[in-house]
């Protein structure tokens, strides 16, 4: 199976000559919006031109007067001018981007950052795994890999939240699990006695899930406890260091390696990540205050 890693495993000086260049957002149009859960929202943005991504990057989205935000894309990738993401109200700038309605504009520029290597997984088994608002950076790694469905062995995601209200997606969510070729394990934290689903945490899944770990890639995003955890699991599965890639969306603020607040060891996230290989990281992850 091909690998992407040894191109990742990069020093941070050879990445800042290929770093992305600073852009002035562009106006783009609010065209939908959805309630996904308490305090999280969609936004369907239509783009002047069509706009092109890989899974896994972000926009910088700008509310005029209050500032931007680094917002992975979570819709599929082969939509050119419908451009989705996924947004949790936790600030000034993100509960103004909730609270916009159709027709209002946002501020945009983009695309940043490294992108899941989903065809580099080809050929192996593939291992998603989510654990809160990490689902909408992977979406569009799962929209990619269905729409080439035949070039993988199994498909799994592991998927876990708060409780069932948190649950993203829903709709989308039941669609997959009618897929024959999508193995789909929900998990969360607590729920009423009318919850018939799994309760418990997202790392206990990966002993349940059936895949390959000789032959398996797994795409892991959530709170960095969680991944700490869900890379033992799968460490313990028998899943290879380099074949385990994490995104890292913490302190993003200028995405073009300028104001240095991603910084985590050697790397700033806007720049060399925010995807990266466990291989990468181990050292990082494993120091608490970093």
């Amino acid at each position: 199976m091909r690998t992407i890693a040894d191109g990742l495993e990069r020093e941070p000086r050879e990445a800042a000559r290929t770093q992305a260049p600073w852009i002035e957002p562009a106006s783009w149009q609010v065209t939908e919006t959805r309630l996904e859960a308490p305090g999280v929202v969609t936004l369907g943005l239509t783009p002047d031109e069509p706009f092109e991504f890989l899974p896994g990057q972000f926009n910088m989205l700008y509310v005029p007067g209050i500032g931007e935000v680094p917002i992975s894309i979570s819709g599929d990738p082969a939509s050119t001018t419908r451009v989705l993401h996924t947004i949790r109200d936790v600030g000034p700038v993100t509960a103004a981007l909730c609270k916009k309605q159709p027709g209002q504009q946002v501020g945009v520029r983009g695309p940043y950052g490294t992108s899941w290597p989903v065809a580099a997984a080809e050929g192996g088994d593939l291992v998603i795994v989510a654990g809160g608002i990490g689902l909408p950076p992977l979406r569009p790694a799962l929209y990619q890999a269905l729409s080439n469905r035949d070039r993988f062995g199994r498909v799994v995601l592991l998927y876990g939240a708060r409780t069932p209200d948190d649950l993203l997606f829903p709709d989308e969510l039941s669609a997959w699990r009618a897929r024959f070729d999508l193995d789909v394990y929900v998990t969360v934290d607590a729920a009423a006695r009318a919850w018939r689903g799994d309760v418990g945490v997202v790392p206990e899944l990966v002993k349940r899930a059936p895949f390959d770990p000789a032959q398996t890639t797994a795409f892991l995003v959530g709170p960095e406890i969680m991944m700490r955890f869900t890379v033992r699991a799968l460490r313990a599965a028998g899943v290879g260091d380099d074949r385990m890639y994490l995104s890292m969306e913490r302190n993003m603020q200028c995405a073009v390696a300028m104001c240095g607040h991603c910084q985590l060891g050697p790397f700033l996230v806007c720049r060399d990540g925010p995807v990266f290989s466990y291989r990468q990281l181990a050292r990082w992850l494993s120091i608490r205050e970093v």
